[in-house]
């Protein structure tokens, strides 16, 4: 289920308070890749074990908030830096 639309143009992130946008392809992608040979890990220091379909980046491109089953995680220790 992808997410709300009205629901994105209202959320930020939760430490910066800046705007967040919809993960490219290109983003997921890499970040897939990274997952796929075990080294990509929470802010929190848990390991990333499965695929991100959906996420929503930080305005500075610096951290990825996944997105799961239509619902954002705006947690965090749960984002995932880029």
């Amino acid at each position: 289920m992808p997410i709300d639309r009205e629901l994105l143009e209202i959320l930020v992130c939760p430490e910066t308070r800046q705007p967040v946008r919809l993960a490219s392809p290109e983003q997921l992608e890499a970040l897939n890749r990274r997952i796929g040979g075990g080294e990509l890990r929470t802010r929190g220091g848990e390991p990333v074990a499965q695929p991100i379909r959906e996420g929503l980046v930080r305005e500075d491109g610096k951290v990825l908030y996944p997105i799961d089953d239509g619902i954002p995680v705006m947690l965090v220790e749960q984002s995932i830096p880029l």
